[in-house]
C-alpha cells in the first residue's frame, strides 16, 4: 500500500547537490544545525514545485503561497521573489535538470541561540534548503487507486492551526494518516470541526455524482494550487462544479473521487473506508479533467517560456 506521494526510486538521485544557504553540496554533505528552529520546533515553512519541459509550473502561484506564509509567520526571508527564483535556476541548473523533477523550497527561522519557542530568540538569519529530484508518481496509482479511511482527527480554523499554512509543523497530519494506515488505508480523509468532509492529509479531495464535481468550501483545507487550478478547469470547460459542506454520506455515494496534489496532479480513488466507487478507475471524469490538466501545464509552459 502507497498513498498520493508514492514515486519510483530513480538512480539519478544519488548524486545529486542540495541547496543549502546559497551553498550547492552533496546530498550526504546537506545538513543543518540541531539548533535550527525548523529541527527544534517545526518553525518553517516550505513549497513544493515541479519542473516540466524546463519550466517551474505554475510558479507565481506558488512563491505568492510561500511569501504569505513567511509574513504569516514573521520570518524575513532576505531574498525578493525574483531572487529566490533565480537561486532556485541555480540548483536546477548544477542538477542538469530541464524535466521530471519535483522540488521542495524550505525555509525555517534558523538557526537559534538555545532550545525553546521563543522566536526571537533566533540568530537573525533564516536557512533556505532547496532539494530537487527526479521523482514521478507511480504509474500503477492510476489503475489502483488510493483507499481512503476517515480519520478521527479533524481539520482546524485559522485560528488554531491553520491549514492553508504550508507549515513545517506535520505532526497532526501525520497522525490522520497513522490514523488511516491503521484502518486499511492509504490516505487519511480528514472531515473539519462541524463535521463536513474537508481535505486528505497530504492532498485536496473532489468527488463526483451524475457529472458533476464536488469539493469543499475551502475553510479548512490545503491552499493548493492544483485544487485551484482543478475548480477553474471545471469553470472554463463548463463542467458542474459544487464548493459546499458535505456530509460523508453525501460522499458515500459518490460515482468517482479524486484527490489533487503538486507531485501527483490528479490521482484516483478506488474506495472510501473500505467501500469501493461505483467507476472503474480512472472515472470518466477523473480521466477528462487530468487531461486538461496535462494541456494547463503545457500551456503554462509555454508562457513562462514566452511561447513557441
Amino acid at each position: 500500500m502507497a498513498g498520493s506521494q508514492d514515486f519510483a526510486a530513480d538512480p539519478r538521485n544519488a548524486d545529486l547537490r542540495i541547496y543549502v544557504n546559497g551553498d550547492l553540496v552533496p546530498r550526504a554533505e546537506a545538513k543543518v544545525s540541531v539548533f535550527d528552529a525548523g529541527f527544534v520546533l517545526g518553525d518553517g515553512v516550505w513549497e513544493g514545485l515541479r519542473l516540466h519541459h524546463g519550466r517551474l509550473l505554475f510558479l507565481e502561484a506558488h512563491l505568492e503561497r510561500l511569501f504569505q506564509g513567511l509574513r504569516d509567520i514573521a520570518l524575513p526571508l532576505g531574498l525578493t521573489p525574483a531572487e529566490l527564483t533565480a537561486e532556485i535556476q541555480r540548483t536546477l541548473d548544477a542538477n542538469g535538470m530541464t524535466h521530471g523533477a519535483h522540488l521542495r523550497l524550505m525555509v525555517t527561522r534558523g538557526e537559534k541561540a538555545a532550545v525553546n519557542q521563543d522566536p526571537r530568540n533566533w540568530l537573525g538569519r533564516p536557512t533556505l534548503v532547496i532539494t530537487a529530484e527526479y521523482k514521478a508518481p507511480s504509474p500503477a496509482i492510476l489503475t489502483r487507486g488510493l483507499a481512503l479511511a476517515t480519520s478521527e482527527i479533524v481539520c482546524t480554523p485559522r485560528e488554531m492551526f491553520d491549514m492553508r499554512l504550508n507549515s513545517h509543523s506535520r505532526l497532526a497530519l501525520i497522525r490522520a494518516l497513522l490514523d488511516a494506515i491503521g484502518k486499511g488505508g492509504d490516505e487519511a480523509l480528514m472531515l473539519d470541526p462541524n463535521g463536513y468532509v474537508s481535505s486528505c492529509n497530504a492532498t485536496n479531495f473532489f468527488w463526483v455524482k451524475d457529472g458533476r464535481v464536488m469539493t469543499s468550501t475551502g475553510d479548512y483545507c490545503f491552499n493548493g494550487v492544483t485544487r485551484a487550478n482543478v475548480i477553474e478547469l471545471c469553470r472554463r470547460h463548463a463542467i458542474p462544479i459544487t464548493l459546499g459542506d458535505f456530509e460523508l454520506a453525501d460522499v458515500a455515494e459518490a460515482d468517482e473521487a479524486f484527490v489533487t496534489g503538486t507531485f501527483g496532479g490528479l490521482t484516483p480513488v478506488s474506495s472510501i473506508d473500505g467501500h469501493p466507487l461505483a467507476e472503474a478507475l480512472p472515472g470518466p471524469m477523473t480521466v477528462k479533467l487530468r487531461a486538461h490538466y496535462e494541456a494547463l501545464k503545457d500551456e503554462d509552459a509555454r508562457v513562462e517560456g514566452g511561447g513557441e
